[in-house]
């Protein structure tokens, strides 16, 4: 192992690229107006408007968790449901967040295979949501995540088929992109079209794991849906009075392409890693790696061998199942000195 060990816990763990830097080190060599009324954030729904190819409105806040709370909670109103996977930051990490926002609406879990919704049951679950009428709540929005907790990452076809259920519902469709380069990358098409040309309604566009400090947006690709985000978001305490520190950040995020280079090397990355496990005996993948994140099994020896050396992972199971997330800032010998480790320590519990 090197003398710094690779640390695959997240990409939260990664620091911020150098562009994210440059931008608010000027956004705080400078006064300006503040709440938004100020030159990066209105720089930035111009460079979303350019790269989404449409007409949008965007709306920068400082966590993802805010970003998928406050987005739900202008789809779905307080006696209504919003569909999603079991494996969705919605249900697992958001800390009951869209229930609050959204006044007390209800999650209802729609299974799939690799944390994907399953489309047919989806439709399922929505044909059958009320049939008691005013004692149950409304089936009112759809919320699927790209890239999403399993690794995978829906196709297009996949986003196809779930918008046009959403559509033949009356439901809006929510996507929870905080890792949505690295599904942009890992598809190659462009960003509209994995988004509003095929149904999406609302887009959290993260940037904070992808190399960003602390910076999302949530972008509308109808303004009538967001006709009262703004007090929204000032409500939930993410309009910060220095928003330009938010803004300034996805202003250097989408600068050159630095948001599509960082994805591109971390899933570069993460495929390197995934066919590395996959060469060695006695450690299995248990899902493909569509992007950044590797799904392994090794065995529980080896993996407290591993965490002895100083290598951060999650344990996603008592089985040895291992959870491996592959950051911007992750090197090709990061990669490397990870692998050599699992072999040596492999070949030692085989002796």
């Amino acid at each position: 192992m090197t003398d710094n060990p690779a640390n695959f816990a997240s990409d939260n763990v990664a620091g911020a690229l150098p562009e994210v830097i440059a931008a608010v080190t000027e956004a705080a060599s400078v006064g300006a107006m503040p709440y938004g009324d100020d030159p990066w954030t209105e720089r930035v729904e111009t460079r979303l408007r350019e790269v989404f190819e449409c007409d949008l409105q965007a709306f920068p806040v400082a966590t993802g968790t805010a970003a998928n709370a406050l987005a739900l909670s202008a789809l779905c109103p307080p006696f209504g449901t919003v569909f999603c996977h079991p494996m969705s930051h919605a249900n697992t990490d958001e800390c009951g967040a869209p229930e609050f926002f959204t006044g007390g609406a209800k999650l209802t879990l729609v299974d799939g295979a690799d944390g994907k919704i399953d489309s047919a049951a989806l439709d399922t679950a929505i044909a059958t949501a009320r049939p008691n009428g005013v004692h149950n709540m409304p089936p009112a929005a759809v919320s699927i995540t790209q890239e999403n907790e399993a690794g995978s990452v829906y196709s297009l076809d996949e986003v196809d088929a779930i918008a046009e259920v959403s559509r033949r519902h009356e439901l809006a469709l929510h996507m929870d992109g905080a890792r949505f380069a690295n599904a942009l990358v890992s598809l190659g098409c462009s960003p509209a079209d994995v988004t509003w040309r095929r149904g999406v309604d609302v887009l959290c566009f993260g940037a904070t794991k992808g190399g960003a400090m602390a910076a999302e947006a949530v972008i509308f690709f109808c303004e009538e849906q967001a006709a009262a985000f703004g007090e929204r978001r000032k409500r939930g305490g993410h309009l910060l009075s220095k928003m330009r520190f938010v803004s300034s950040q996805l202003d250097g995020y989408l600068s050159d392409d630095a948001w599509l280079r960082a994805a591109r090397a971390a899933n570069a990355c993460a495929a390197r890693l995934a066919d590395g496990l996959a060469a060695i005996g006695n450690s299995t993948l248990v899902r493909p790696a569509d992007a950044n994140i590797v799904f392994a099994q090794l065995s529980p020896p080896v993996l407290d061998r591993l965490e002895a050396d100083g290598v951060r992972f999650y344990r996603a199971g008592d089985d040895g199942t291992i959870r491996l997330v592959v950051a911007w800032s992750t090197t090709e010998a990061d990669v490397d000195g990870f692998l050599a480790a699992v072999r040596a320590h492999l070949a030692t519990a085989a002796e």
